[in-house]
């Protein structure tokens, strides 16, 4: 039987939800996709191989390249098929998530479910981004401003 006298327990702070991390194989092309939806990316973020954007609420968003993930984890291999993360932004209202909608798939992006009244109570929609991820558009059915 052990008789060291045992250190007392240091507890670890609970970990914080901090970033949302997207590898992107054209980063010009996402950043152009979600600065469509009021993302804020340094000028000539583009040339840059790891980009981050600030959210509401203190999170971050960002975004590297195939390559870049591939320089610290040479065994990473892109996912086959659909996108595996789903991004929402809310649009304020029933006719913002139409507005949106049409300027993003006006600009050439695919989409994925046109905007309906959803039973959940919300006018919804759904983008992809250049690499297949869904982007849910939203707002509440009976919102103001309509």
């Amino acid at each position: 039987m052990d008789s060291t006298p045992k250190s007392p327990t240091t507890k670890s702070p609970a970990p914080r939800f901090d970033l949302i991390g997207l590898v992107v194989s054209d980063l010009a092309a996402s950043l152009a996709f979600y600065r469509r939806l009021g993302l804020e990316f340094p000028e000539g973020a583009e040339s840059l191989p790891h980009v981050e954007a600030a959210l509401p609420g203190g999170l971050r968003i960002a975004f590297d390249t195939e390559e870049t993930v591939r320089s610290f984890h040479p065994d990473w291999h892109s996912p086959a098929g659909a996108g595996r993360i789903g991004l929402a932004f809310h649009c304020g209202t029933p006719a913002g998530v139409d507005a949106v909608y049409g300027e993003v798939t006006g600009a050439g992006y695919a989409s994925e479910l046109k905007p309906f009244d959803a039973p959940w109570g919300q006018r919804y929609a759904v983008v992809l981004d250049p690499d297949g991820n869904g982007v849910d558009l939203f707002a509440p059915l009976g919102s103001a401003a309509e």
